[in-house]
């Protein structure tokens, strides 16, 4: 068990997971990246050198409120 609180209601012992990504060539996993938005010609978002982390999402088992944290770098 864990000591986060929930910043929705206040419980202790949040519920680790992840942010789930499903679109199209997506690895299944969502990932911060730092940095504004910014679009290449084809609408796609520009990523190259940028750091990108892994997000850890907590659920709270109260209020079922997300707490997400930009863990470490992929």
């Amino acid at each position: 068990m864990n000591n986060i609180r929930c910043t929705q209601c206040g419980a202790v012992g949040l519920e680790l997971g992840f942010v789930e990504d499903s679109g199209q060539g997506a690895r299944g996993f969502a990932r911060w990246i730092a940095g504004p938005l910014q679009r290449g010609p084809l609408g796609n978002a520009k990523r190259m050198g940028r750091p990108r982390w892994q997000i850890d999402a907590f659920r709270c088992p109260i209020c079922a409120h997300l707490e997400l944290f930009a863990a470490q770098p992929d």
